[in-house]
């Protein structure tokens, strides 16, 4: 396998991908079945307690899953994800997303994905299972 594929695809989904642009999504690693990525959380993403908004948190495991789902090579689209908050994040936090692959079949694969914050406290826990299509990454 090409051991820079992962990077090529994420930086091909990056360049498309104006919603983790915003978010200010940091890559921090690219590898076959994993992907690791950060943001530090910014005024308008607290929601009206003054904490992260939750679809962000969400937001940001999603795009964590996606560069690690895609790393094959092949295109995957999410098909089903859910998350447990376990502690708030407040403005100027730095969130790290830690993507791993749990299982991967022609089909489907799972993915688990843990979300810390800059103290290596657990903010959320992720999981995605996405549906692996025929399309192969032009990289």
């Amino acid at each position: 396998m090409n051991d820079d594929l992962p990077k090529k695809v994420t930086d091909v989904m990056m360049q498309n991908d104006l919603f983790s642009q915003w978010l200010g999504i940091e890559r921090i690693k690219d590898s076959t079945g994993q992907s690791i990525v950060s943001l530090k959380v910014r005024a308008e993403m607290l929601n009206g307690f003054k904490i992260l908004h939750g679809g962000i948190s969400f937001a940001l495991a999603d795009s964590a899953l996606a560069f690690a789902a895609n790393s094959h090579g092949i295109q995957c689209v999410s098909i089903e994800n859910s998350i447990h908050y376990h502690k708030p994040a407040k403005e100027g936090d730095v969130l790290t997303a830690v993507s791993n692959e749990v299982s991967k079949s022609n089909k489907i694969a799972v993915y688990e994905v843990v979300i810390t914050n800059q103290l290596q406290e657990k903010i959320a826990s992720f999981k995605g299972t996405v549906y692996r299509t025929k399309n192969e990454w032009k990289v």
